[in-house]
């Protein structure tokens, strides 16, 4: 029950997000509902394609589905004052909830076919983060997930661990939770980034 509900609580957060991006782009209904339904589902797909799940599999999740678009319609409706103050109050914080438990989904589906611990980190960041760059493709944005933020990170390192044996039982999946989204917000506060590099700016001095 307590990993069905932090399911439920990352597929509302992604939804909300793939939605609040199609209304920014202005994306019509339709638009709206197809953004969100790919940002808390698309991961999942990609995943399974990569560690050989079947696709169709999707569609067993019914009431994820159901939780998806019922929220898209309140993001769609609702006035953009409110959903403004409250996203940005505890967005950051669901986000972070979902994407630890869907990188710790996703490499539990590896590890459980017996694929190595590269595949579970695969499984991991694309389940996680998978979502979000499709949002951004079809926005015609720059996937964010890619742009020196330490987002993907913690997400394979669940799957990192996942692989390499990390206990399968409850209690310690609980704790391991916890601590992506205690490190996902915490570099949120601290503005953690990954090294990156800009050729233009490299060639403006030269």
């Amino acid at each position: 029950m307590t990993w069905e509900i932090l399911n439920i609580i990352g597929t509302i957060a992604f939804a909300a997000s793939g939605a609040l991006v199609a209304l920014e782009e202005e994306f019509d209904f339709l638009g709206v509902i197809v953004l969100g339904l790919a940002t808390a589902f698309g991961g999942g797909i990609i995943r399974n394609l990569l560690i050989g799940v079947p696709v169709a599999s999707i569609w067993e999740q019914d009431v994820l589905i159901m939780i998806a678009i019922a929220t898209i319609l309140v993001i769609f409706v609702f006035p953009a004052s409110w959903i403004n103050y409250y996203w940005e109050k505890w967005g950051s914080f669901f986000d972070a909830i979902g994407l630890s438990a869907f990188a710790i989904q996703g490499a539990l589906f590896a590890e459980e076919m017996g694929h190595p611990f590269i595949a579970a980190m695969v499984a991991a960041a694309m389940t996680g983060t998978g979502g979000g760059i499709i949002r951004d493709l079809l926005a015609r944005r720059k996937p964010t997930v890619l742009q020196k933020e330490v987002y993907a990170v913690w997400a394979m390192m669940a799957g990192l661990l996942i692989g390499l044996g990390y206990p399968k039982e409850l209690p310690p999946l609980m704790l391991l939770f916890g601590t992506i989204v205690f490190l996902r917000m915490l570099s949120l506060r601290y503005g953690w980034k990954l090294p990156y590099r800009s050729i233009h700016n490299e060639n403006s001095k030269t």
